[in-house]
């Protein structure tokens, strides 16, 4: 039987994560929202949506260190993919021709 590695994760986020989350907010207004999403191995993405209704994000390494980052950022909102959160996105063509790799 293989043994299986433990990868050991951190539950903190950095200084310069927690410092783009506040920028982020300052930026974006207040409250903003954050919806903290699990992509697997690689960690966590913190998907950030200001009071102006953009869009941003923040990788972590864990979905604990994303709750975390979102509890040390005044103004942050912890939020779920839910109508009201859906509905205060504004995703301009700039943002839409990013995605598209334009």
């Amino acid at each position: 039987m293989a043994e299986t590695e433990e990868k050991t994760e951190t539950a903190a986020p950095t200084s310069r994560q927690v410092a783009a989350a506040r920028d982020f907010v300052k930026r974006h207004g207040k409250p903003s929202r954050a919806v903290v999403e699990n992509i697997g191995r690689v960690g966590a993405r913190v998907v950030l949506v200001g009071a102006d209704g953009a869009l941003g994000d923040v990788l972590v390494t864990s979905t604990e260190a994303g709750d975390a980052l979102v509890g040390a950022v005044e103004d942050l909102e912890p939020a779920e993919w839910d109508s009201e959160t859906v509905k205060a996105t504004k995703i301009g063509a700039e943002h839409r021709r990013r995605m598209a790799g334009k």
